[in-house]
């Protein structure tokens, strides 16, 4: 029989996708209010994988990564999802969004992202929320899965996550 316990803190990440830089730094910025001192951040990237948000935000569309310094309980996943849709919201004009954001965690395991939108590989957390499981750590590094987004499965991106892992691993060492 398995007994029930606490997992570890994770370390909490997010991504910001728009076609205006000033814009995305404002919003990290907002998610630095909201849920403590951002600890790294990764260049501007194109975010070029896909057209899906071009038709709402307009394009060219470039992102950021970020992770933030305090660690969190997996269980806030959720809750962090509806404070960045909230944020979406607040700094969107006419009732369009001008930016994606993208909350998650990695820890030893896995890298988790939470979305609204079920498929058959996510699990319902809660307040109509769902993790995906986006990458796992396995070999010593991130790899993908069959359903990973493809700018997630990007060599540069997983390697931008395998430098947050360490830090994580670090935090954890150190208490």
């Amino acid at each position: 029989m398995s007994t029930p316990r606490k997992p570890e803190p994770v370390k909490r990440i997010a991504s910001v996708i728009s076609p205006r830089e000033a814009d995305i730094d404002r919003v990290i910025g907002g998610l630095a209010e909201e849920f403590g001192p951002v600890d790294w951040v990764s260049p501007l990237l194109p975010f070029d994988r896909t057209r899906y948000y071009e038709r709402e935000m307009g394009g060219p569309l470039f992102r950021k990564f970020m992770s933030f310094r305090e660690l969190m309980d997996p269980e806030e996943l959720s809750g962090a999802k509806l404070v960045t849709n909230a944020l979406e919201d607040r700094v969107g004009k006419d009732g369009t969004r001008t930016v994606n954001i993208d909350p998650g965690y990695v820890c030893l395991e896995r890298l988790v992202l939470a979305t609204g939108k079920n498929y058959t590989h996510r699990i319902y957390l809660s307040k109509g929320i769902f993790a995906d499981l986006t990458l796992v750590f396995h070999q010593k590094r991130f790899q993908t899965l069959p359903w990973t987004y493809p700018d997630y499965a990007d060599d540069r991106v997983m390697e931008y996550f395998n430098l947050v892992r360490e830090r994580y691993k670090l935090q954890l060492r150190l208490g």
